[in-house]
């Protein structure tokens, strides 16, 4: 069992019951030196805390969406070369992606980014509700878990539950969940870890208490797939919708559900287009050498820390080690950040994303942005479309810094962030 330590109420060093499948003898260290080879981008000298909002990519990726452009491409189809490339594209990326989140590959639907993906969710969920139909989101999530619900409710005349979280911890409880719950609950939206803060709910007991009502629910897990391994039947969730940008890959999006409820929703779609699952979804031409670049990120997740024969125990081991890799980091950098007298600290969620959200006394975020940014330290200050979170904490729509790790990061940057905040804070 590990033992958390405690920065600012901050506990980091917890990690949740390993997912079915994880060798519990196997937790390899994380070579970050190792890793960090493979990203052209950090050539430059540039330490980058600004992976919540994307990551870099490592070459491998870029050289996959490359050889699929340069290959000889077409629609889909069986006749010729081109076209059953393009087939294989799809296949192996539904197969990767199944492997990164423990979900059968035909529940796997792709999307030009998560934002676009849920309005299309949305909307055909909303087909089905009206007047007196209930939909909760909360103040912790991301905008692109809220107002695509919002808008669906306002349009099928159904009612908008909103759940607070606690303004000094960031923690959003089950509690005050399951008290805006009722028989009238048709959706729960939740966040897996709050881009923001970092915030991890429980998202496995939100989940039981909303089925408990007959409601389903959909989590933005955006924020978390990229730093812990993600088992979907163990949170329970009936959509779980990701970005590959945010864990080294190309931008787009994606959700996963099982088959048979995608069976049950007929989103608006072209007369000719298909009617299986998870195709009818997928609305136009999907662009091929993204997906390829996903496959590739999802194999370079796996080969992280693990020699594991199948690729999905090679991604919960890998995963397992990264956040391990990622808790000892992120350590470092509160520690440091919390030395500084003028540095304040939002949010202390028990259970967290290696995320940091802070401020200088005197400074704008603005400026504390500027000014690690002349330094070559990537960390940018907003609300980061959180904006219900930046609102609630009282921060208004400026929000405030953010610092991120990735598999790249090491102690050199964090190192540099912490000199940085401590040279602007004097």
């Amino acid at each position: 069992m590990v033992t958390p330590t405690t920065f600012l109420g901050r506990q980091v060093g917890i990690r949740p019951t390993p997912p079915s499948g994880f060798r519990q003898d196997v937790v390899m260290d994380l070579d970050v030196a190792r890793v960090r080879s493979s990203f052209p981008a950090l050539s430059q000298g540039v330490a980058y805390f600004d992976s919540p909002g994307g990551t870099q990519v490592p070459r491998q990726v870029a050289q996959a969406m490359a050889d699929t452009s340069c290959s000889g491409i077409s629609n889909r189809g069986t006749v010729t070369a081109a076209e059953r490339r393009a087939g294989s594209v799809v296949t192996e990326a539904r197969a990767a992606v199944a492997d990164l989140l423990g979900c059968t590959t035909d529940g796997v639907v792709f999307a030009r980014s998560m934002t676009q993906v849920t309005f299309d969710m949305a909307r055909a969920l909303a087909k089905q509700w009206g007047p007196g139909d209930e939909v909760v989101v909360t103040r912790l999530d991301h905008d692109a878990n809220i107002r695509p619900w919002v808008i669906a409710a306002e349009s099928a005349g159904a009612t908008v539950r909103w759940v607070g979280f606690d303004r000094k911890t960031g923690e959003l409880s089950v509690d005050s969940v399951a008290a805006e719950l009722s028989p009238r609950t048709r959706l729960v939206a939740v966040t897996g870890a709050s881009n923001l803060l970092g915030t991890r709910p429980d998202v496995a007991a939100i989940v039981s208490a909303a089925h408990d009502v007959g409601a389903l629910v959909y989590v933005d897990g955006v924020h978390l797939t990229p730093h812990v391994p993600i088992t979907l039947s163990e949170l329970g969730a009936d959509f779980y919708a990701c970005s590959p940008y945010k864990f080294l890959g190309p931008h787009h999006g994606l959700v996963v559900a099982d088959p048979a409820l995608l069976e049950e929703l007929h989103p608006d779609k072209l007369l000719p287009s298909s009617n299986d699952v998870p195709e009818r979804f997928e609305l136009g031409t999907l662009p091929y050498e993204l997906l390829a670049g996903t496959t590739a990120a999802i194999d370079f997740i796996a080969d992280i820390a693990s020699t594991a024969t199948d690729r999905r125990t090679r991604v919960l081991e890998s995963m397992r080690a990264l956040e391990k890799y990622e808790n000892r980091l992120f350590a470092r950098m509160l520690d440091g950040l919390s030395a500084i007298d003028k540095v304040t600290l939002y949010g202390a969620p028990k259970l967290c994303t290696p995320t940091a959200l802070f401020s200088i006394a005197g400074h704008t975020p603005q400026e504390t942005y500027e000014h690690l940014g002349r330094l070559d330290v990537n960390a940018p200050a907003s609300a980061f479309y959180a904006i219900e979170a930046s609102l609630w904490l009282g921060l208004g729509e400026t929000g405030a810094v953010r610092a991120g790790l990735a598999p790249y990061s090491n102690d050199d940057d964090v190192d540099r962030l912490v000199a940085g905040v401590a040279e602007l804070a004097r």
